[in-house]
């Protein structure tokens, strides 16, 4: 089951009370405070792991506590610090404060790891307020409380190509073509209820992630059909790929339709490059397909049928060149 919202609570480990104590020693009849310091709380940690590609294991558990720290001990012996609580999330993973909404993190690299609620401090023990003027402190602090929080998390997949369409675009039966993913076809609407991930390959050298995005329909920025739950999965990739039925009526009038539901949810989305491809072109005679162009006024669009194979590779290739120029801008920024 893929589950990509969740709602937990997470509390951090208390710190140990210092305490009170004095030394009892025979021969030594001052022996002094001696009273320790307790132990720190442990913290709460989100870890990304690669294994991991939904957010169902925190559909069934929702609060996670980690261990408080130990009272300080006679003969200024610290108590023992709670072990941190770590939590393993997906990569694509968002944290956020349910109550403001606020962004706390955002899970992305293999193995990353943030401190989501600090354990508390420690109480000091009377040994720590000895002085010159009063050798027998009989005060110890107790140990703060550690953090806790009610989190939103958020999964966005992560790909480096997504495919954006009506419902029954030829989405699904693509991907299945050129991964070895393997999503549900069917010629109903609403054939894909869950993103899917395939990972192509081009050549020997290059290789890609493309998402199958559930279909959208007008209005879905507004909640229809199935609405903003997964066009956040949108937001991570390199590259659209917008794929238009060629069949249709009207495939310029889907088109619009589509960039301008991606414009409600999200303008930034209409920074990322594209690439427009009209799919079934095993459907059309010849004529129809030499047409097919105009009608969009894209002289770059791609025609292919993910059926007979026609036009597929000139696609592959066209995504490969797509994502290298974003690549190699990417190194020159970052380098």
């Amino acid at each position: 089951m893929f589950i990509d919202q969740a709602k937990i609570y997470v509390k951090a480990g208390d710190g140990g009370n210092g305490i009170v104590s004095f030394r009892r020693e025979k021969f030594v009849p001052r022996g002094g405070p001696a009273g320790g310091d307790g132990g720190h709380g442990g913290h709460v940690i989100f870890r990304v792991d690669t294994h991991l590609q939904t957010l169902l294991d925190f559909r069934y558990n929702q609060h996670f506590k980690a261990e408080r720290g130990a009272n300080g001990q006679g003969s200024n012996k610290t108590g023992k610090s709670g072990k941190d609580l770590i939590i393993r999330v997906p990569p694509g993973t968002v944290v956020k404060a349910l109550s403001t909404g606020e962004i706390l993190c955002d899970l992305i690299h293999p193995g990353q790891s943030v401190v989501v609620a600090e354990g508390g401090r420690g109480g000091r023990g009377n040994a720590r307020f000895a002085t010159s003027t009063n050798q027998a402190p009989r005060r110890a602090e107790p140990g703060t409380p550690g953090e806790e929080k009610t989190l939103l998390l958020e999964l966005k997949l992560i790909a480096d190509v997504g495919l954006v369409g009506f419902p029954n675009a030829g989405k699904s039966t693509l991907l299945s073509r050129v991964s070895s993913a393997t999503p549900k076809i069917a010629d109903y609407p609403f054939t894909t209820l869950n993103p899917n991930l395939g990972y192509v390959k081009i050549g020997d050298d290059f290789s890609f992630v493309m998402a199958d995005i559930p279909g959208l329909i007008e209005g879905a920025s507004g909640g229809r059909g199935l609405g903003l739950q997964f066009l956040r999965h949108i937001e991570r990739t390199e590259l659209l790929l917008f794929l238009i039925d060629s069949t249709r009526e009207n495939p310029a009038e889907d088109y619009e339709i589509l960039k301008k539901e991606l414009e409600t949810y999200s303008r930034e989305l209409m920074h990322k490059p594209e690439i427009v491809a009209l799919s079934k072109s095993d459907l059309l005679d010849v004529a129809a397909r030499e047409k097919l162009p105009d009608t969009l006024g894209e002289s770059s669009v791609q025609i292919f049928s993910s059926v007979s194979g026609e036009g597929l590779q000139a696609l592959l290739y066209e995504i490969k060149t797509k994502l290298e120029a974003i690549f190699r801008k990417r190194a020159i920024v970052d380098g």
